[in-house]
C-alpha cells in the first residue's frame, strides 16, 4: 500500500477497522479497550504517514501498532493483577493473623489477672492489721468470729478493718467495679 490521503484512509478504515478491532479484542478481551487501541493506532499512523516510505504496507504498519499497544496493555494488566494479588495476599495474611490472635485470647484470664494484680498491689498498701484481717477473711475463708478469736479483737473491729480494705479496693478498682463485684465477692 502507498501513503494515503483522506479518501484512501476512509477506504482503509471502512475495509479494515472491524478486522483490527477483532484482532485486538481477541487478545484484550475488552471490546471498548480494543476499539480505543485501534483508533489510537490509526491516529498514530495518520500522524506519521509522511515519514513512511512510499512502498510501506500501511495495513501491516497499523497492525504492528495495534499489536504493540495490545502488548503494552496486557503487560500493564499483568502488573496490576500481580499488585492486586499481592495486596489481597497481604490482607488475607493480616486477616488470618487477627483471627488467630483473637481466637488465642482468653478475656476472662486477661481480665482476672489484671484485676488480681490491682488487688494484690492495693492490699500491699493497707496497714498491716487491716491487710492481715482482709486476707484471713477473703483468702483463708475465715468468719469474722474466727478472725476475732485468732487475733484477740472484737468482731466489730474485724468488720471495721474489712470495710476499710474494701473501700480502698473500690477506689483502686473503680473501672472494674461491676466485674470486680462478680469476681471477688
Amino acid at each position: 500500500m502507498q501513503k494515503t490521503g483522506h479518501k484512501e484512509l476512509t477506504h482503509l478504515i471502512d475495509r479494515n477497522v472491524k478486522r483490527f478491532i477483532y484482532f485486538a479484542y481477541t487478545y484484550i478481551g475488552d471490546r471498548a479497550v480494543a476499539e480505543d487501541i485501534v483508533w489510537e493506532s490509526i491516529m498514530i499512523y495518520w500522524k506519521n504517514r509522511h515519514t513512511l516510505s512510499g512502498d510501506s504496507n500501511i495495513y501491516a504498519y497499523i497492525l504492528t501498532i495495534i499489536k504493540n499497544k495490545s502488548l503494552n496493555y496486557l503487560h500493564r494488566q499483568t502488573l496490576r493483577e500481580e499488585a492486586e494479588s499481592y495486596i489481597q495476599a497481604r490482607d488475607l495474611w493480616e486477616l488470618n493473623l487477627h483471627i488467630a490472635t483473637l481466637e488465642a485470647i482468653n478475656p476472662e484470664k486477661i481480665f482476672s489477672e489484671e484485676i488480681q494484680q490491682i488487688v494484690d498491689k492495693t492490699i500491699e498498701t493497707l496497714p498491716e492489721q487491716t491487710k492481715l484481717i482482709f486476707m484471713k477473711s477473703r483468702y483463708d475463708n475465715l468468719t469474722h468470729k474466727e478472725i476475732a478469736a485468732q487475733m484477740g479483737i472484737s468482731t466489730k473491729a474485724v468488720e471495721f478493718h474489712i470495710t476499710k480494705a474494701l473501700k480502698v479496693l473500690r477506689v483502686a478498682l473503680k473501672d472494674y467495679i461491676p466485674s470486680f463485684l462478680l469476681f471477688f465477692f
